[in-house]
């Protein structure tokens, strides 16, 4: 069997893996001349998707790359009180929840799927598919096609393969928050290891980590309403968005601000979710990561949930032998936590974004308090200690 796989950057390599492992081979087409370097900001990878890592022999090349351990999470008010720290927790083997950039992720699984056999074809913008009484031809901008027993979109938020695929699927959703972000060089600020630090602005919310070297990475959610455009949103200096959110952060902890000073080149970019999909596959065609399921990343579980993906499908395909049969299965298995856990995001985001001194007061408040609950163990275990047994068979 030979999928397609559309989509190179986080969930395609991976996905290509797992169904190596079953057996299945596949081609990753990336629209994109390459890995990209800069796309995006840094993002958190669960145990959970460390676990998938592991599993899959992953994990010695992601611990070679630049990232940072953060098996805890403190946060605290804008006045500088300590609301509750959480725990991210850690393999059995030690290694703890980690902090990494998003284009070192994809270079790292990039490089990975290549060494292991796993052809990845750049500069190919996906366009259309079209299934045949042998399986599915994609067609791609330049002209050219791949055809395969399967499709498997891997290709993100704004999937192209499931807007083919599902033209009455609803559209992102809005979460009404602002994510910006960068890297401060040489902030003078002590190392905060082993720990993100997340601050409850009275404007805005503020989280970052400070490096041995003195750098910073930090990123800052704030609300806008209506939805900005993206290409507004890039065309903004980097001085403009340094004034806005030293207004916004002025009566927080200084070292914020120290932090926004410090840095070079901010992004900034909407952030959405996916509402739930009235489908995941049709015919021989499927969805993983974000193209079915998108999280805010207030989760910190985007990149893990599509590693889980990744492993269920192939385990699905190994073992039921109709294709269709087979993805209806992985949807079944993988839809009712993926869509709990988009709703554990969006509830998050909506207390960063009050407005109103008393909404804030109340919230600064009530968190301790809701912080006692969330920091037990049982209470975050569901995603964090799931776990995919491959070597059992999928009924």
């Amino acid at each position: 069997m030979r999928a397609i796989i559309i989509g190179g950057g986080i969930a395609g390599p991976v996905t290509a893996l797992a169904l190596r492992r079953a057996g299945i081979d596949a081609v990753v087409y990336e629209a994109h001349d390459g890995p990209a370097p800069s796309l995006g900001l840094f993002l958190g990878l669960g145990v959970n998707g460390l676990r998938v890592l592991e599993d899959l022999d992953l994990l010695e090349p992601l611990l070679r790359a630049e990232s940072v351990p953060t098996p805890s999470i403190a946060f605290s008010s804008g006045t500088g009180k300590r609301i509750g720290v959480v725990s991210n927790g850690r393999l059995p083997s030690g290694v703890p929840s980690l902090t990494i950039m998003r284009g070192e992720l994809q270079r790292v699984l990039a490089d990975a799927a290549r060494d292991r056999g796993v052809e990845l074809r750049y500069g190919k913008r996906f366009v259309e598919y079209v299934e045949t009484d042998a399986g599915v031809v994609a067609h791609f901008a330049d002209g050219s096609t791949a055809e395969g027993e399967l499709l498997i979109g891997a290709d993100g938020i704004r999937s192209r393969v499931r807007a083919r695929m599902s033209p009455d699927a609803p559209a992102p959703r809005y979460t009404g928050l602002l994510n910006l972000g960068g890297v401060a060089r040489g902030t003078g600020l002590e190392p905060t290891p082993d720990t993100m630090h997340m601050i409850w602005g009275r404007r805005a919310f503020f989280g970052y980590t400070v490096l041995g070297t003195g750098d910073a990475w930090w990123f800052a959610n704030l609300g806008m309403r209506p939805e900005p455009d993206r290409a507004e949103l890039a065309a903004i200096p980097t001085a403009d968005w340094k004034r806005r959110l030293r207004a916004l952060f002025e009566d927080d902890p200084p070292s914020i601000a120290a932090m926004i000073e410090a840095t070079d080149a901010i992004g900034a970019f909407p952030i959405h979710d996916m509402p739930s999909l009235p489908c995941w596959h049709r015919g021989r065609v499927v969805l993983v990561g974000d193209a079915a399921h998108a999280v805010s990343p207030s989760t910190g579980q985007g990149a893990s949930l599509a590693f889980e993906d990744a492993v269920m499908l192939a385990r699905c395909l190994r073992d039921i032998a109709d294709p269709e049969a087979a993805f209806g299965r992985y949807e079944a298995l993988r839809r009712p936590r993926a869509e709990r856990i988009v709703a554990v995001g969006r509830k998050r985001g909506e207390y960063k974004a009050l407005e109103g001194r008393a909404a804030v007061m109340l919230r600064d408040l009530l968190m301790p308090i809701v912080f006692r609950i969330v920091g037990r163990k049982s209470s975050t275990s569901w995603i964090r200690d799931y776990t995919i047994p491959w070597d059992e068979r999928v009924a």
